[in-house]
């Protein structure tokens, strides 16, 4: 019976093994089952932290006789979208298919092969108004099963194809990504970018902050874009930062974010942001922790920058405290409902009445409810609303807020306490990494390093075997389960990458590398690239033998658009144009979604925006405060397509670089005379004269190539007083010079020279540092230090694509409050 579920992974099969309905995971045995009884198979798809699919739960999955009418008439199958989005995307598809809308828990019938004849979200136990109960539905679907058979396979045939022909369509969007591009589409993606700011600047709700109208989801891959475009010299590049400030200062004191601990809730069901559905997810607080760090460190002294910084401590403390799991890594959310006397309840553990704020803060509790929006009357339940000033507040309340917050929140921690869903999902993982490494830099925290590192650690441990496969998801301490998807391999791939640029401990790099590599070899097949490596059966016969990436994204980065991330990313490390071409080509489809669905495509339209300004590659080595502070100085300018290689400090001349250097790979790295050289080619086309970023250290010579249509200048910060010949001695680095102050200022005056001006910054203000020039084994002249190279635009020819995007569907026909299919069900079904 539903016993199958007790050793799953996810929670949310955990939170269904002890129901009356005999369900079973998503696998091959399940549609057998079906086969061999001769019934339909039901797929019920839903999440751990959704408060609505606790509520399909309890009205129906856990009655006797709906399980009774189940277990004759069907199999059942539960899946938990986030362990199997591949799963999920397929029969959503097939639920907006046929009702022009999704949203969770999804209620999809399928055939014994897996194709799909009827579909839907949330059915209530009684019909209400002019929607069926549950069972109602059942038993009309048992009737056509019987009776019109024909009927049901004919309808199930015509959805599949109509399915496949909509895969034909990503395709399509993606183009074919093995002819290498000639890089003549660049020279008009500056114009989509600006258009898809212009066009989010319409979209703004420029009264409430954010955009569109109802629900409120965070727009958190937008708001990556958005600061990178805010760092370039665009004509859009002050709408920008308008819109990535206001959106992140309005959602900062909105009801999303939890006040006291730290941390965003999923969505908010209201224009204001006020009324908010309160499971806290994983991927959305990486995101937005990255975005509140960079926001703090671009933003000038002031009243933004503080608040930045004070969100992403907060935000990073909270995920830390609340996701964090021993050994490392972090669980994937916490649940919207907080389980009181054995009844879910939505948000319990956050709402607050005004009796209840007076009784902890005494003569406080009145001005704590004024100014946090809590009246007579509470928004979510009777009495109690969720802590939100709905406003900035100014210097003298922040203080007396931040004074109170801690005795509210240790009366908090003493309720009961929403439950958390402790699957660790690789690629979720990978970002948290990322966001981390990045918070620890910027604000510099060497405690969120520390994390970044141990779920880094179990990443490889756990997830990652000797074969190069990573697993997507663990339990315990074990990974159980797929493969890892498009999203994992990248998704990890980019927190590796960030964690070595912190760090610059090699290992770091190898295992990014290593995931770039596999990735392209598993999912990139023919010219096409998809999402899962090996596409189930059932999946094939549902919607085609081989789906094609979609590229668009709802809540997280899409897989295509974090991959072609990566690839740029490991193209300025190895030098390969073979990944850089590939990235140029899985980004050209925003030549269409840019200038017309710019919010379903942020994290696409950051990496392009990186595409465009980069490889802007700074290599340093020294002392490792003096290092720190010169890569802080970088971060804070928000260049995009910065990567960064650095190498730890020594003694007497014998430091050896954390960075990467060299040709061939890290496998390849060779001892010379006593000194290593560590390689970071990697691919088959990177070979000897087509070298990346180069890290100097033990006796390395910094490089300086000329490469396949690239021109790079390259010059070399030894963090050193006595730095020569690529050796250091430790000694401190211009210790009375700020550097980041002078490398603000230039970088604020000269915009339109922000490459050369951060080159000439640190060249003029490194004190002590040397600025000889050299010449490198293959002829190069250099100067060693920071590393600042500039790919040369190529021509700007680009065949146009057929066809056009229509702005992506998902308003739930139950869900008012899901976006693009995301979030539960609604509080009026």
């Amino acid at each position: 019976m539903a016993g199958r579920l007790r050793s799953e992974a996810s929670a949310y099969l955990r939170q269904h093994a002890g129901n009356p309905v005999d369900w079973w995971p998503f696998g091959d045995q399940a549609f057998e089952q079906a086969r061999l009884r001769d019934v339909p198979v039901f797929i019920s798809i839903g999440y751990a932290a959704c408060h609505w699919c606790h509520v399909m739960a309890h009205e129906s999955f856990e009655d006797q006789a709906t399980a009774d009418e189940l277990n004759e008439h069907f199999v059942s199958i539960k899946v938990d979208r986030e362990e199997r989005p591949d799963v999920d995307s397929v029969y959503m598809a097939a639920t907006q298919a046929m009702t022009g809308q999704g949203g969770w828990p999804m209620s999809v019938f399928a055939l014994p092969d897996g194709r799909a004849f009827y579909a839907g979200t949330y059915y209530p136990p009684r019909p209400v108004s002019g929607m069926p109960s549950f069972r109602q539905v059942l038993a009309a679907v048992t009737e056509a099963w019987s009776q019109r058979r024909s009927g049901v396979e004919e309808s199930a045939s015509a959805l599949a194809e109509a399915l496949g022909q909509a895969e034909d369509g990503n395709r399509q969007l993606l183009g074919d990504l093995v002819q290498m591009p000639d890089g003549g589409w660049n020279g008009q993606l500056p114009a989509y970018l600006e258009q898809g700011v212009r066009l989010l600047a319409q979209q703004e709700d420029r009264q409430f902050g954010g955009f569109g109208d109802t629900p409120k989801f965070p727009p958190s891959s937008v708001v990556q874009f958005l600061l990178r475009h805010a760092a370039g010299g665009s004509s859009t590049a002050e709408l920008a930062d308008g819109l990535a400030g206001r959106t992140l200062g309005t959602m900062a004191g909105s009801a999303l974010y939890d006040q006291l601990d730290g941390g965003f809730a999923r969505y908010a069901v209201d224009r204001q942001w006020s009324v908010p559905h309160f499971e806290k997810m994983l991927y959305d607080n990486v995101q937005l922790l990255r975005a509140y760090a960079q926001w703090a460190m671009q933003s000038p002294p002031g009243a933004d920058r503080e608040l930045g910084a004070a969100v992403a401590s907060e935000t990073a403390e909270w995920m830390v405290a609340r996701l964090g799991m021993p050994g490392g890594g972090f669980a994937s959310s916490l649940d919207a409902d907080t389980v009181v006397g054995g009844v879910h309840h939505e948000g319990a553990t956050y709402l607050w009445s005004v009796a209840e704020l007076e009784d902890v803060l005494g003569a406080d509790g009145a001005w704590a409810a004024e100014t946090m929006n809590v009246g007579a009357r509470g928004t979510v339940s009777e009495t109690g609303s969720p802590l939100h000033p709905g406003r900035r507040l100014d210097s003298a309340e922040q203080q007396r807020w931040n004074a109170l917050k801690p005795a509210l929140l240790e009366v908090r921690n003493r309720r009961p306490q929403p439950a958390r869903d402790d699957k660790i999902v690789a690629g979720w993982n990978g970002l948290a990494i990322a966001a981390l490494a990045e918070t620890a830099e910027l604000l510099d925290r060497p405690d969120l390093l520390a994390a970044a590192e141990a779920a880094a650690d179990y990443l490889l441990r756990v997830h990652l075997d000797d074969g190069g496969r990573l697993a997507r998801v663990s339990h315990d301490g074990a990974a159980q389960g797929i493969e890892g998807l498009l999203e994992d391999y990248a998704g990890c791939a980019e927190g590796f990458f960030a964690l070595y640029a912190v760090s610059g401990a090699q290992r770091w790099y190898r295992a990014a590398e290593q995931l770039v590599l596999r990735t392209r070899e598993l999912f990139l097949r023919d010219g096409v690239l998809s999402d899962s490596a090996v596409r189930p059966a059932q999946l094939s016969a549902a919607a085609g033998e081989r789906g094609a990436a979609d590229p668009l994204e709802s809540a997280t980065p899409s897989g295509a658009n974090l991959f072609a991330g990566v690839l740029l990313t490991y193209a300025a490390y190895s030098g390969s144009t073979e990944h850089r071409g590939l990235a140029e080509n899985l980004l050209q489809y925003l030549e269409r979604a840019a200038p017309k669905v710019p919010r379903a495509a942020g994290w696409g339209m950051a990496a392009a925006q990186a595409l465009l300004a980069g490889p802007v590659e700074l290599a340093v080595v020294g002392e490792p405060d003096a290092v720190v502070e010169l890569v802080r100085a970088a971060r804070k300018t928000g260049l995009p397509g910065m990567v960064v290689a650095r190498g730890a400090g020594g003694t007497g001349g014998t430091g050896r670089s954390g960075g990467v250097a060299g040709t061939g790979g890290p496998a390849g790295a060779r001892e010379t005379t006593g000194n290593r050289r560590a390689a970071a080619g990697g691919s088959s086309g990177a070979r000897r004269g087509r070298s990346g970023l180069r890290v100097p250290g033990d006796g390395v010579q910094p490089a300086c190539r000329q490469r396949g249509g690239a021109r790079r200048r390259t010059c070399r910060l030894g963090g050193g007083a006595g730095a020569q010949n690529g050796h250091h001695d430790g000694g401190e680095v211009a210790a009375e010079t700020d550097h980041g102050e002078r490398v603000e200022q230039l970088m604020e005056a000269e915009p339109r020279h922000r490459k050369v001006r951060f080159l000439q910054a640190v060249e003029h203000r490194a004190g002590n540092i040397e600025g000889t020039a050299h010449t490198d084994e293959d002829g190069g002249g250099g100067v060693r230090g920071v590393e600042v190279r500039e790919i040369e635009k190529r021509g700007q020819t680009k065949a146009d694509v057929d066809g056009h995007i229509e702005p992506p569907g998902g308003v739930g026909p139950q869900h008012p409050e899901s976006d693009s299919g995301e979030g539960c069900a609604p509080d009026q079904p």
